[in-house]
């Protein structure tokens, strides 16, 4: 289960660890063309094999006479005939000659320490001589069916690697999906499991790409024409982006910045970052944890720590970059003024955030209710605080909300706290013996502290109740809404043993005796006249007393007023 529950942070790692490299390798490659570009040498090729490299001479450049030599070995090579390779030693220098052409003269600019102009043609000629026979075997028809077999087999090569990556892909996670699904992925956030799986596929695209390219590289190193095509490609593009890394991109003050020392300068921050972090992690984890300091006094030395450490990083990488630090004054300038008019908020909760670290009104581990928002302290940093609450949730409150607002701080100086559990009881009951149950109740729970001992106070006489207050001591903050649920549960179970009644709200209602004057306006007197008199001439039309008859002769229904 470790292993799944690493699983939101391992692939992001890799894939930033990964493109990083890559930024590295980039650089590192680009390197040997920029130093070929600014040198005084030039490589004599044959179908994309550097042979030599020559020099400048006194009337040709070292790219002139490499390209006539190119030339003649390409002429030489389109010739059905078998090459012929000598050295002409009747002249100054020595010359070298393919067919009777002149391929090139060695010069003493071409020739090292320590060997003379006569060994450097010998060998020269034997270079040229056994790159042309090699240019010759790798254009028969033997050859050319050895290369489509090396080729079609580093085909079938590249697909399985590529399909096995696949499957490895695809089996790791139905292996993560099978055993997390109830324990460790449940817990894990949804957006975090689908950056993972972002982060994972690229990963694995940029493997199967990797594989990919190398497979077309081999390929096109197989045969002469498609060797020189992709050598002729690659020194293209090599040359386009140094082109485009080397140009000045960013001017500060006298000095020129190309996109290649951008690059450079975000791969030394990356390595900063990633150092001062394990840094902080070993000093966190090895060191304070040796020293006895509590939880909250280690993070704060380590987040300390942690900021020295950028601070003095990010001076040290920019000076090894070659940044001039005085061109920054106007930078420095320019920020200042953006925080006095549009980051104040910004720079409220920096101000806050470094209070709270040094001054400590609350700690990493503290139980604390700010604004209704009951938890323990997980992180302080200089912006922000994060908090944990009983429901396993992260809330992030900016720092200024701790020095703003009142904050109830259960853990500070002393954890031990006091609870407060109102009780009321009927008016039939003893108050000595609702004193001793409650005090009874409080003394089974293992939570309760003895010193203080538990106390009851009498409130008063209350509207339906006698009403007490019982008061207890616990040592362990964030425990308390279990404990009080617990001691009424035991209070409940006390009372009731003791026969101790808990009276529902009662209302008494009493009613006076005598009449009850009763006034009718003209209008009502008058409308009960009129209804009473139809009523009696409806009696005299049905010739029947006032009184109600019975079920069988009931009269029909009197007329309606």
């Amino acid at each position: 289960m470790k292993f799944v529950r690493c699983l939101p942070c391992r692939p992001g790692r890799a894939l930033r660890a990964t493109l990083i490299a890559l930024a590295f390798a980039i650089g590192l490659s680009l390197m040997p063309a920029i130093a070929e570009n600014e040198s005084t040498s030039a490589p004599v090729q044959l179908d994309g094999i550097t042979l030599f490299s020559v020099s400048d001479s006194g009337r040709f450049t070292a790219r002139e006479r490499a390209e006539d030599a190119n030339q003649i070995l390409q002429q030489a090579i389109a010739s059905a005939d078998e090459s012929e390779v000598k050295v002409d030693y009747t002249r100054t220098v020595p010359v070298i000659r393919v067919n009777n052409h002149h391929l090139l003269s060695v010069t003493a600019e071409d020739v090292p320490d320590g060997r003379d102009l006569t060994d450097q043609a010998r060998r020269w000629e034997d270079a040229v001589e056994r790159a042309l026979q090699r240019a010759q075997y790798q254009r028969s028809p033997a050859y050319l069916r050895r290369a489509g077999l090396r080729a079609a087999g580093a085909i079938a090569i590249a697909l399985f690697a590529a399909g096995l990556l696949g499957w490895l892909y695809h089996r790791l996670l139905a292996v993560v999906m099978a055993r997390g699904s109830d324990t460790a992925l449940a817990t894990l956030s949804k957006r975090y499991f689908q950056g993972a799986r972002l982060s994972a596929r690229a990963l694995l695209a940029i493997l199967r790409g990797a594989i990919a390219m190398s497979a077309l590289l081999y390929i096109s190193t197989l045969l002469p024409q498609t060797r020189q095509l992709g050598q002729t490609i690659t020194s293209n593009v090599l040359n386009a982006l140094s082109f485009s890394l080397t140009s000045k991109l960013i001017t500060l003050g006298e000095s020129h910045y190309s996109l290649l020392d951008v690059l450079t300068l975000l791969a030394l921050f990356a390595g900063m970052v990633l150092l001062v972090r394990t840094l902080r992690r070993l000093l966190r984890s090895r060191l304070l944890a040796l020293t006895g300091l509590n939880r909250s006094a280690q993070a704060t030395v380590a987040l300390i720590v942690n900021y020295i450490l950028l601070f003095i990083g990010t001076i040290v990488v920019l000076q090894l970059w070659g940044l001039n630090l005085s061109s920054l004054t106007v930078f420095a300038s320019v920020l200042g003024v953006g925080i006095s008019l549009g980051l104040q908020g910004v720079a409220k909760e920096f101000i806050s955030g470094v209070v709270l670290i040094f001054e400590r009104p609350i700690q990493v581990g503290d139980f604390v209710d700010v604004g209704g928002l009951v938890g323990t302290v997980e992180r302080i940093s200089v912006r922000s605080t994060e908090i944990r609450t009983l429901d396993q949730i992260s809330i992030i409150l900016p720092n200024s909300r701790f020095l703003e607002s009142e904050v109830i701080n259960w853990s500070h100086g002393n954890p031990t706290s006091r609870l407060q559990l109102p009780v009321g009881v009927s008016y039939n009951s003893s108050p000595e013996l609702v004193r001793q149950a409650l005090l009874d109740a409080a003394r089974t729970h293992p939570d309760v502290l003895g010193h203080p001992e538990p106390t009851v106070f009498f409130k008063g006489f209350g509207e339906s109740a006698l009403n007490f207050d019982l008061l207890v001591w616990i040592a362990e903050p964030p425990k308390q809404f279990r404990i009080k649920s617990d001691l009424y549960f035991a209070l409940e179970r006390c009372l009731r043993d003791r026969q101790l009644e808990i009276p529902f709200p009662q209302r008494d209602l009493h009613l006076r005796s005598g009449a009850l004057p009763l006034a009718a306006s003209p209008e009502l007197s008058q409308s009960l006249e009129r209804l009473s008199e139809q009523f009696a001439a409806w009696l005299g039309q049905q010739n029947l007393p006032s009184t109600a008859t019975n079920g069988r002769d009931r009269p029909s229904s009197p007329p309606e007023s």
